[in-house]
């Protein structure tokens, strides 16, 4: 793998995928920190949003691309305490939030001009908060009209383990999106239901949600759309400077071996120029609630893809 495509981006040297100069699109990637996808070009226009003066120092803190959410995602509680979580014996583990993948190095395991495939394992600093020998491997392949993202994750059987090991991954995409258009920018959802996390861990009563949705809509913010059926979400965004037809964007969830538990919806304040929809695998805290939580016996391994899909 030495001999990948790379580019110089903000004085870091990222892995490219793809070539802008042929067809407008490409993708570039800090496996180094946290598998970050930091850049999706598109027939020549940025899907992603990423910060134009970004903290290398402290990449998994920086708002844009899509940071990789495992092995859970949000916040998780013990006895009102966050960033702690109890296993299957009681015996209780401090994790930060979304996880420790976004903070460590990824390997590059297999890649092409379309594609890219990047490994986490299990080390010494891994197993102080989640103790389970495991592979984490993230697949991005560019697609004529658009992404497609899988997550792969194996309980890796090395004769210490008997317990399942429990997880629920997620993607974390900032989608580029000027904030003054979120009134005129519409999201449409298959049926779903509403909720969010209550300052406790736990969940509240979800409630019916919307077909659509503008992104200015309070109802929005924070929110975990639980998927009740087949179907895909969509993010219209009307023509600005940088889309200058407008775009479309499709995210496909119902068409993996394991379907997507939830898509969250979020953005920072009222002048992000970022909009954030999420696949995700399940919901924080269900390592005690059980929403969406993944049990792998040790050998076992499951697979969940999502397309976006990009239109004009």
């Amino acid at each position: 793998m030495h001999d990948l495509p790379t580019a110089r981006f903000q004085d870091q040297t990222l892995i490219r995928i793809g070539d802008a100069r042929v067809d407008g699109s490409m993708l570039l990637l800090a496996p180094h920190a946290g598998g970050r996808l930091v850049r999706w070009r598109h027939r020549g226009e940025d899907i992603l949003f990423w910060p134009e003066h970004a903290d290398w120092s402290n990449p998994a803190k920086v708002r844009g691309g899509n940071p990789l959410l495992f092995p859970f995602i949000g916040r998780h509680f013990v006895e009102g305490e966050t960033g702690r979580w109890r296993d299957a014996r009681g015996q209780v583990h401090a994790l930060p939030q979304h996880g420790f993948a976004r903070d460590l190095p990824f390997e590059v395991e297999d890649a092409s001009d379309k594609h890219i495939v990047m490994r986490l394992r299990d080390s010494t600093q891994t197993r102080a908060g989640y103790p389970f020998a495991f592979e984490f491997c993230v697949t991005y392949r560019l697609l004529h009209d658009g992404l497609e993202a899988t997550f792969t994750v194996r309980h890796v059987d090395d004769g210490s383990a008997h317990a399942p090991m429990p997880f629920y991954a997620g993607h974390h995409f900032y989608l580029a999106l000027p904030h003054a258009l979120r009134g005129a920018t519409e999201l449409s959802m298959p049926p779903s239901r509403l909720s969010r996390q209550l300052s406790d861990g736990s969940l509240d009563t979800p409630e019916p949600g919307r077909r659509t949705y503008q992104l200015n809509d309070p109802a929005l913010q924070d929110r975990y759309h639980l998927l009740d059926a087949d179907g895909a979400a969509t993010l219209a965004i009307p023509p600005h400077a940088d889309a200058p037809l407008g775009r479309r964007i499709r995210f496909e969830v119902d068409n993996a071996p394991v379907p997507w538990h939830a898509i969250t919806t979020w953005t920072e304040n009222a002048t992000s120029d970022f909009y954030c929809v999420e696949p995700w695998m399940g919901l924080p805290n269900a390592i005690h609630h059980g929403e969406g939580l993944h049990l792998l016996a040790p050998g076992e391994s499951r697979q969940a893809t999502c397309c976006l899909r990009v239109a004009r």
